[in-house]
């Protein structure tokens, strides 16, 4: 801290009624998720002795060398939150430069990101390649229109974040969360074609192209999204998703993976259909309302065939033939149906 500003300060003075982050230093810290650094606690009054005093008490938290939070931000925030406190704390370290980027970037934008991801913070700078203590920098181009703004910083947009992270994610997981991010609205696939093009360069864009090329944001669901490359992996066509199915009588259900000419019907059941249902139906309700959906859809002579997640495990070759069989035998029975597709979502701004 200069000597002019020492002198234009008056200390603070630490006691029982003292808050945990003083008014002024509490403004700074507001505008990044609570996170200050010790410079900026020196500039508003505090001494060394001081900060030293907090960290004692517990009342703050080291991030990183310099880098703080007060104790009840921490215990006030959830998972995604604390990462991203992190991710902050990082890059105040860091020179300027680095911009969020990989698995924290999707954290960011709350893409789907796999459970078993490290926790480490992930960025990208032009001019650096390091590893630190919880961070790793990857050094690559960051063109402008890569780049969006956060905070004082900033991140890679959507589409570039989801292709650099399915260049080193499985596939499955890669097309899981391009799936949501394109169902939400948050990306369209013009936007991760231009994204992989612009890395054909790079380690590991085969497994993003790939992932784009499997990729439906009609899905709606994880467990939609591994059922359906189940599917493809056993070596069967790839389905329409999210078709309608209308009678005479009208609007009989939307089915979640659909065969044309075999008039197949692949229904992925989870769990929390029943155990948590929607809108407060009680469970009892949704099981009764679903079976009579397939009862009506059966008498119109769809062939439904019901996938649950313990079906994409080790029974899955059984499933499997199952399915493979009824595409193959021929469609005998009359249609009462007719089916209505439904488009990909498609955004229709340019915000990331």
């Amino acid at each position: 801290m200069s000597t002019e500003l020492a002198g234009a300060l008056p200390p603070i003075r630490m006691g029982r009624d003292t808050p945990v982050v003083h008014p002024r230093l509490r403004t700074i810290a507001s505008a990044r998720l609570g996170v200050f650094t010790s410079k900026e606690a020196l500039a508003v009054g505090y001494r060394v002795e001081d900060v030293r005093a907090e960290l004692s008490a517990r009342r703050w938290v080291r991030l990183r060398k310099g880098v703080y939070i007060a104790a009840d931000d921490v215990a006030t925030t959830d998972p995604r939150q604390q990462h991203l406190a992190d991710c902050l704390a990082v890059l105040l370290s860091l020179r300027s430069g680095p911009v969020l980027s990989h698995a924290s970037a999707a954290r960011l934008h709350d893409l789907i990101v796999p459970r078993t991801e490290p926790r480490d913070v992930r960025v990208t700078a032009v001019d650096q390649w390091r590893r630190g203590r919880g961070y790793r920098v990857a050094r690559a181009a960051l063109p402008d229109d890569d780049v969006r703004p956060w905070l004082a910083f900033g991140t890679t947009s959507v589409a570039r974040t989801l292709v650099d992270c399915a260049r080193e994610w499985s596939l499955t997981d890669s097309v899981i969360a391009v799936d949501a991010a394109m169902r939400a609205l948050k990306v369209d696939r013009a936007e991760l074609l231009r994204a992989v093009l612009a890395g054909t360069h790079r380690v590991g864009i085969s497994g993003a192209a790939r992932a784009l090329d499997l990729s439906d944001g009609r899905a709606e669901s994880p467990l939609e999204t591994r059922g359906r490359l189940a599917l493809l992996f056993a070596g069967m066509p790839r389905p329409d998703l999210q078709v309608e199915i209308h009678d005479d009588a009208g609007f009989l259900g939307r089915v979640d993976a659909w065969y044309e000419e075999a008039a197949v019907a692949v229904e992925f059941d989870g769990r929390v259909k029943y155990t948590d249902p929607r809108n407060g139906s009680p469970s009892g309700e949704v099981l009764w309302q679903e079976k009579r959906r397939e009862d009506r859809l059966r008498d119109a002579g769809v062939r439904v065939v019901r996938v649950v997640n313990d079906d994409l495990g080790p029974g899955w070759p059984q499933t499997a033939t199952r399915i493979r069989s009824l595409l193959a035998a021929p469609y005998v029975t009359e249609r009462r149906f007719r089916t209505v597709t439904r488009a990909e979502p498609v955004r229709t701004s340019d915000a990331a």
